[in-house]
């Protein structure tokens, strides 16, 4: 197939959940062979739900997929299933393998579920059958060097930190050698390292790659086409040109329709005013007054509908409990995972208001583990002090309830209930409508994580505790989050693998476990 070939065309493609949640509308938008293409839009614009129509995991209500004959596509997802967390490495790849690759037209795949525990029945008990694959071995030696990953085969998944679970979602996909390679935020929980290894990974990729991320520089690298998803009009528009290229060229489009909607408004209001005042004196003052109206009827279609899903968070603070006194948190020793073993590192940190501590080191060192650790006072070498407020962002949103609405996981968090100020938060975080009685479980990743910042709001927790909070996080939201954390006047800890959003925030010490 030469490069440049059509090998995925969306024809007046349109699909959604209900009359009430439209996510495409008569979409057309094609790939060709080798680009390497951002997918944008707004959280819970639908990005996710664009795999699932080219994988066929899903059907489209109506219009037309088309694929190049002998097609295959695989996909890194954003988290491992509750279900691969028992799986080894070498389960976990055959499953894979045998599930969750297809050719052209998709069909529906077997559940992985299904396919995890027939793989581990199967490897386990028989030498042959649908979980065996020969020669496997070396190929996942190949794929876990591209992720910059060593690990033995018989390791199980959960043994892994969330980092290198990202790790191994990614060498999941590209084990299959497809020839179109569909990720989702691939740099969710990568440490520095690991964004590195996969950017020139996809820099000399050749074949074709779509890649939904926030990280504007990782997407530079290689960008070299947009497909960018407009919530408001469900439409799928496609640019030429890297993720900054058409960030810059969206931003000056809305600043333009707000000018000329701003110059509009100002007409439409001056001739509703000249309509009423000659509309008053009547005679032949009538007709002026009715050609005022039409002229305010055409100036109202001139209007542009500026696009919705371009709205940003509004800046906002986390308010500190106002009780805290003297040391809120003491750190005399942590416990550092090296050679598979948990090692103790002794340190000498206290935190009191206004100080903000950021946790830094490579993945699977143990940095996540030690902030689960404090929220659960688990932790032997660490103490919060008694009274004090805990608000945790978890990056797998695990302090979530996801069979509760997003109005009642706001709604526990708070001291007193109050419904009004309850709502104007939510608002505040684009948490409105429908969305705020939607169950946690149906919204998007990046929405759930504006549903745990507008928690913290609700909270006004004493210690701070943020495990990648910019994981999911539409570009425009993160220098907000940054904003309102470095004002934040309690005690804070903060793990991030993101350099320009922490730049942005007030650091008063770095405790590197690397070290």
């Amino acid at each position: 197939m030469p490069r440049g070939d059509l090998i995925v065309r969306f024809e007046d493609v349109s699909f959604g959940y209900g009359y009430k949640m439209p996510i495409l509308s008569e979409v057309n938008f094609s790939l060709r062979r080798g680009a390497k293409i951002t997918l944008m839009g707004q959280n819970g614009a639908g990005k996710s739900t664009i795999f699932g129509l080219i994988t066929g995991s899903i059907k489209p209500e109506s219009g037309k997929i088309h694929f190049s004959h002998g097609l295959t596509i695989s996909t890194a997802r954003q988290m491992i299933l509750r279900g691969e967390m028992t799986l080894t490495i070498r389960e976990f790849f055959e499953a894979h393998l045998n599930g969750a690759s297809f050719a052209s037209p998709p069909h529906k795949a077997t559940s992985f579920a299904e396919v995890a525990s027939a793989t581990k029945a199967e490897s386990a008990g028989k030498p042959e059958g649908r979980g065996k694959i020969y020669d496997i071995d070396p190929r996942i030696d190949t794929v876990l060097e591209v992720v910059n990953l060593k690990a033995e085969h018989g390791r199980v998944i959960k043994s892994f930190s969330g980092g290198q679970q990202a790790r191994l979602l990614l060498a999941s996909a590209l084990i299959q050698d497809p020839d179109l390679l569909l990720l989702d935020e691939p740099t969710n929980n990568l440490d520095a390292e690991g964004v590195a290894h996969l950017r020139q990974f996809l820099v000399d990729y050749k074949k074709t790659c779509v890649v939904i991320s926030h990280d504007a520089e990782f997407l530079n690298a290689f960008t070299e086409g947009v497909l960018y998803l407009d919530n408001h009009t469900h439409i799928v528009e496609q640019y030429v040109g890297n993720y900054s290229d058409v960030v810059k060229d969206i931003t000056i489009r809305i600043e333009k329709e707000n000018r000329k909607n701003a110059q509009l408004a100002k007409e439409i209001q001056e001739n509703k005013e000249k309509a009423n005042y000659f509309a008053m004196k009547g005679g032949q003052m009538r007709l002026v007054a009715k050609k005022m109206r039409e002229k305010v009827e055409k100036y109202e279609e001139e209007k542009v509908a500026v696009r919705k899903e371009d709205k940003t968070i509004r800046p906002f603070i986390i308010p500190a409990q106002q009780d805290l006194v003297g040391e809120i948190v003491n750190i005399s020793s942590v416990l550092v995972i090296r050679r598979h073993k948990p090692v103790t590192k002794k340190i000498a940190i206290s935190l009191r208001k206004k100080q903000h501590l950021l946790l830094t080191g490579p993945n699977g060192i143990g940095k996540s583990t030690f902030l689960r650790s404090l929220v659960e006072k688990t932790s032997k070498g660490a103490v919060i002090s008694a009274g004090v407020s805990v608000g945790y962002y978890s990056q797998d949103f695990s302090t979530l309830d996801f069979e509760s609405t997003a109005f009642d996981a706001l709604l526990s968090v708070m001291r007193e209930p109050d419904e009004e100020r309850l709502r104007s938060v939510a608002a505040s975080f684009l948490i409105t409508g429908d969305i705020i009685h939607n169950k946690i479980g149906n919204l998007s990743e990046g929405q759930k994580g504006l549903a745990s910042f507008a928690r913290l709001v609700l909270q006004e927790p004493g210690l701070l505790i943020l495990d990648e909070p910019t994981n999911h996080m539409n570009f425009r939201h993160i220098p907000v989050i940054a904003a309102a954390l470095n004002k934040y006047e309690g005690a804070m800890i903060l793990i991030s693998h993101v350099p320009e959003f922490v730049k942005q925030i007030r650091i008063d010490d770095i405790l590197d476990l690397g070290k």
